[in-house]
């Protein structure tokens, strides 16, 4: 067989191998979420971890000018041999689809959650009420015992630094309860990309090739420990967005810092006021309306954030990653992120909230 041929050859036996070991999440689970993958993102973050900027930020531009320059040297032989050109693109996705499931990709395919942990996902709207309700208590609390009264926004005391380290000690002590939990060797990073993050409608990201957790750091701060949480959740292979948003929450709300538990009761409450409005919107209202007010100074503060960067730009991004999210068996694409509320109140109809 000619060279030109088998790389692209080999991606689409990757499409089907992949697709078939899919069928098999117990073995994904133990051989490479629990096994190989353990070892790959140990080596990445002792690589990468200790360098004090974002990396893998760096390795996508690389990637990004090779790609335009490559582009702009065939543009005149493009049409003459159009042919080799897409084989010898179709060899560059064989090997970065090779690479992205090697490092990362493979835990798409791992055990469900609630599987692992042993819980339904299944719940009556009187249960998510009742949730949301107690919800709502808790996170008052919070917002008080920080702000000494209901009306102030919640401001963030922190350093992005500083986050990143309490996150790490928060999941040492979630681990200690959940040991599948374990973090290890901190790689948490603002992105060097935050601005175009921003504009795509993303808080942050992590990258596959060098396992480093990137955060936007534009974002409000009362929510940005929610965030590097959530990454974090990625980076030790849980590729789901829901069961990453269910980890980081479990790691923030179990930490002994107020201001990381406030990141993550607020990150919930607003997932759960969305999935109250969207099955009764008056009953939503007068939930809103019992959130003190410095919480919801802090909504609002995260709306007018996101409402400046709304763009064309954003709706492609999400449209990409919503068909990307669906075609590594997330069959509900970006809502698969309201599963959350699933895990959450499934998960606390055993436990004390």
């Amino acid at each position: 067989m000619p060279k030109k041929y088998r790389l692209p050859l080999f991606l689409l036996v990757q499409i089907v191998v992949i697709q078939i070991v899919s069928l098999f999440p117990g073995i994904v689970e133990k051989y490479y979420s629990n096994g190989l993958y353990t070892w790959i993102s140990s080596a990445q973050r002792w690589i990468f971890g200790w360098i004090p900027f974002s990396v893998g930020d760096v390795l996508y531009g690389l990637v990004i000018l090779l790609l335009i320059r490559w582009l702009w040297m065939i543009r005149k032989s493009w049409k003459i041999k159009w042919k080799d050109n897409l084989l010898r693109f179709a060899g560059f996705l064989s090997i970065f689809y090779f690479l992205f499931h090697l490092l990362w990709a493979m835990n798409y395919h791992r055990m469900k959650l609630p599987e692992k942990m042993g819980f339904a996902t299944e719940y009556s709207d009187e249960e998510l009420i009742a949730f949301t309700r107690k919800l709502i208590v808790k996170t008052n609390a919070v917002q008080v015992a920080i702000t000494g009264d209901t009306a102030s926004k919640v401001v963030n005391r922190y350093s992005q630094e500083q986050v990143f380290s309490i996150n790490h000690d928060a999941y040492s002590e979630l681990s200690k309860r959940y040991p599948y939990f374990v973090l290890g060797r901190p790689s948490s990073k603002k992105s060097l990309i935050s601005l175009q993050l921003s504009y795509m409608g993303f808080s942050g990201y992590l990258n596959p090739f060098t396992n480093e957790a990137q955060v936007n750091d534009m974002v409000p701060m009362y929510s940005f420990p929610a965030t590097a949480s959530h990454e974090m959740a990625h980076q030790i292979g849980y590729a789901s967005e829901s069961e990453a948003n269910f980890v980081g929450y479990l790691a923030a709300i179990n930490s002994n810092d107020e201001m990381l538990a406030y990141s993550g009761y607020t990150l919930a409450l607003k997932y759960c006021l969305r999935s109250v409005e969207a099955r009764d919107e008056k009953l939503f209202l007068s939930l809103l309306q019992s959130v003190n007010p410095g919480i919801r100074k802090n909504f609002k503060e995260s709306r007018i954030f996101w409402e400046q960067y709304e763009s064309f730009v954003e709706i492609g991004f999400k449209f990409f990653y919503d068909n990307f999210l669906k075609a590594n068996k997330q069959e509900d694409g970006l809502e698969s992120y309201s599963r959350f509320v699933d895990l959450m109140v499934n998960y606390h109809k055993s436990e004390k909230l």
